[in-house]
């Protein structure tokens, strides 16, 4: 067994190196194409996951609110008689009932990683002349932050909070001229009126929610939207963030409550990664189809110009066995050379991009990850492919007949 495994190593890079020019070609090709696939996994790799995380530390994964109040009919002066017009309810920014209960539940959970509770509602900061419509959050620091990484995008101040302290996002800043130690008047919709001190400024990479997001502590926020005691939202993650719908529709169906997933409210943003998916995934596929075709052509023409070869290798007692190991080593050879090469190739373009494509301001466009699973699955997915396209050329070889052959 191991002599004929040898003599069938030997014949195959005996034919590959005396056709060196075709295996050259064949190899260049290969590795351009696995140069390909690796570039564009890494590239749509490092887009999901800077994506993914930007969104998932800038919101909950889940957040818990008060259901919707629905607009019940009016009934007049007869039991039987109901005012054909109904109008939707206004939304009130409304406490949630048993708050503490339902938290308490939520961090029993084992899918629940962190759930704390948050006020939210809309304000009017002011500042001298200049004014501007803000959202305030009051929140517990220690443990929101752990959901929202409000500190990683502080960009002046400190993400510290006392019960007279706000953060505010950049432009926010901008236009209202304030900067850190500066003093906001914060008006809510009920006449309470808050003096608070910038004492961090954010920015998020998002002009909207840099003008209009601000955070408080959470006391701060209840006494200044008049939910004392009260909070507006239960915000929480979850340990398989893709399951984050499911989770949310269990405790939708348990409590009487509105549960909103990221999965919910980012549904463009999966429709958009889901459709970079599969044109990538084409793509790659017929760069391998490609390749897989190149492969299969040259050892289709080496099979035709080394007919008499195989002949005389028939001859001499070569089983057909033996000759279709030949051609099937040929092709895995050729995958195996090529995905090294190509993966040299398509490392080294994933640094010159990284290095060279760089936003105006010189920052890069997003970190790269770059996994070395991904270059041990295209070298081995290179390999078989080599192995799968060389089987019709090794099915020709070995049904040649030794007369015929050295004839011909």
């Amino acid at each position: 067994m191991k002599h004929w495994l040898t003599f069938g190593w030997i014949a195959a890079l005996r034919f590959l190196a005396e056709g060196w020019m075709q295996t050259a070609f064949i190899v260049s090709g290969i590795a351009v194409g696995v140069g390909v696939i690796i570039f564009m996994a890494a590239m749509l790799t490092s887009v999901q996951t800077n994506y993914t995380n930007r969104v998932l530390t800038s919101q909950p994964q889940i957040q818990l609110q008060p259901p919707d109040e629905v607009a019940r009919p009016l009934r007049l002066d007869g039991p039987d008689i109901e005012l054909a017009t109904i109008q939707s309810a206004t939304q009130r920014n409304r406490a949630l009932d048993q708050w503490q209960a339902i938290l308490i539940e939520m961090r029993a959970r084992p899918d629940v990683v962190v759930a704390t509770p948050s006020v939210s509602g809309s304000a009017l900061a002011v500042r001298g002349n200049a004014s501007k419509s803000i959202n305030v959050l009051g929140m517990e620091p220690a443990d929101y932050f752990r959901i929202v990484r409000v500190p990683d995008y502080i960009i002046a101040g400190t993400p510290i909070l006392g019960v007279d302290d706000i953060l505010v996002g950049i432009d926010l800043a901008n236009d209202l001229g304030a900067g850190i130690g500066d003093r906001l008047n914060v008006n809510a919709a009920n006449s309470v009126v808050r003096t608070l001190t910038i004492r961090g400024i954010f920015d998020v990479g998002n002009k909207g929610a840099n003008e209009r997001n601000t955070y408080v502590a959470l006391r701060t926020a209840q006494s200044l939207l008049n939910l004392i005691g009260g909070v507006t939202d239960i915000d929480m993650t979850v340990s398989n963030v893709y399951a984050a719908e499911d989770v949310a529709q269990d405790i939708e169906a348990a409590l009487p409550i509105k549960a909103q997933s990221w999965i919910r409210t980012n549904i463009q943003f999966f429709t958009a990664i889901k459709a970079q998916t599969l044109s990538s995934l084409l793509i790659r596929s017929l760069v391998g189809l490609s390749v897989a075709f190149g492969i299969a052509a040259v050892l289709v023409v080496s099979v035709l110009q080394r007919s008499k070869d195989i002949g005389i290798l028939r001859a001499m007692g070569s089983s057909r066995g033996q000759v279709l190991r030949i051609f099937l080593i040929q092709g895995g050879v050729l995958g195996f050379i090529g995905s090294l090469l190509g993966s040299i190739l398509g490392a080294a373009a994933l640094l010159m991009w990284h290095h060279y494509a760089r936003q105006p301001n010189g920052q890069e466009f997003f970190p790269l990850i770059v996994r070395p699973s991904l270059f041990v699955w295209a070298s081995l997915l290179a390999t078989l492919t080599g192995v799968f396209a060389g089987t019709v050329p090794a099915l020709r070889a070995a049904k040649l007949d030794p007369v015929e052959a050295i004839r011909g």
